[in-house]
């Protein structure tokens, strides 16, 4: 019967490879990763919080505005709360439209980096 050391050193990859993940986050690939995400992931948390958190202050700031009757007995009010579920669906195509064009492709460009080795130029 093997050893519990041998059975756990079986079950990972062989050290070489992970030793080229090892210190990727410092290579210009990643860091250009990151800031693409960053750069749509910030704004679009931000645009979303905000939108969020209208319908409350809206409601208790203008309850007049927000009662307003669109059609039948619909309000603003539900309007904008049925518009957030909008928005977040809106956000998420975004999301993937951009993670397509832009976020898949400088994580191939670091994946293939990864692959190069630790010492790879750029």
């Amino acid at each position: 019967m093997p050893s519990k050391q041998a059975a756990e050193a079986d079950t990972g990859p062989p050290l070489e490879e992970v030793a080229q993940w090892e210190g990727l986050e410092q290579t210009p690939e990643f860091k250009q990763l990151i800031q693409a995400r960053l750069r749509f992931v910030l704004p679009a948390t931000a645009f979303f919080l905000a939108y969020y958190f209208l319908l409350p202050l809206l409601n208790g700031l203008a309850p007049a505005f927000m009662r307003t009757d669109v059609f039948g007995h619909v309000n603003i009010a539900y309007l904008f709360a049925l518009s957030q579920f909008v928005m977040a669906w809106l956000l998420a195509w975004f999301y993937i439209r951009r993670a397509t064009r832009v976020f898949d492709p400088l994580a191939q460009k670091v994946r293939e980096r990864a692959a190069r080795g630790r010492g790879a130029a750029s």
